[in-house]
């Protein structure tokens, strides 16, 4: 009786429309995420390779107030902002990407791709910027100074634009204006 049910929209559809539509919403979505917590355990991560990647890779458990607790999966391609050394009892921020699969566990565990340590004076963000330089939520513009420092995730210098590409951006204080700008200490141009 229901076997060949169809959905009919009355009124026409412009095809191209529709598709313009779904590539802008991709293109807005937000690769990256994070979780901000205290670390509340550091150890080995045994990935089933053998011996010499053993003692590379770390799990680190974070735990915060407001969403429980998070495991990151460290790897020798971890990025660490300011090469922070992270120890127990650090309040720090993994960045993950968010599009990624991750198993259904609890607590969850996410492969991280840039770990900061917390700071007053400094904010942290790692997003996808575009060419002129406003996030991909559109809640942050970076207008950069002679003083920002455009690197590599190795510390070489950057000598292009940095729009339109994932960025670890380190910067101070922000404007109350929408989108949020800022002039960032540092930007480190993820390859």
């Amino acid at each position: 009786m229901y076997t060949n049910q169809y959905f009919f929209c009355p009124y026409p559809m412009n095809q191209d429309a529709y598709l313009s539509f779904n590539s802008s919403w991709r293109n807005i979505t937000q690769k990256f995420a994070s979780f901000s917590g205290t670390v509340t355990m550091i150890e080995d991560f045994y990935t089933g390779q053998n011996d010499s990647s053993m003692g590379c890779y770390k799990f680190m458990s974070l735990e915060n107030v407001d969403m429980g607790i998070a495991n990151f999966i460290i790897s020798p391609e971890t990025y660490f902002v300011n090469h922070a050394v992270i120890e127990l009892g650090d309040k720090v921020t993994g960045f993950y990407d968010a599009n990624a699969p991750i198993p259904l566990i609890y607590p969850p565990q996410y492969r991280a791709i840039v770990m900061s340590k917390n700071t007053e004076s400094e904010n942290v963000t790692v997003d996808y910027f575009n060419s002129e330089l406003i996030s991909s939520d559109g809640n942050l513009k970076l207008n950069i100074a002679p003083s920002t420092e455009v690197i590599l995730t190795n510390d070489q210098i950057f000598n292009r634009y940095p729009g339109n590409r994932n960025l670890i951006v380190v910067y101070g204080s922000t404007t109350f204006s929408i989108p949020a700008q800022t002039t960032p200490y540092k930007i480190i141009v993820l390859c």
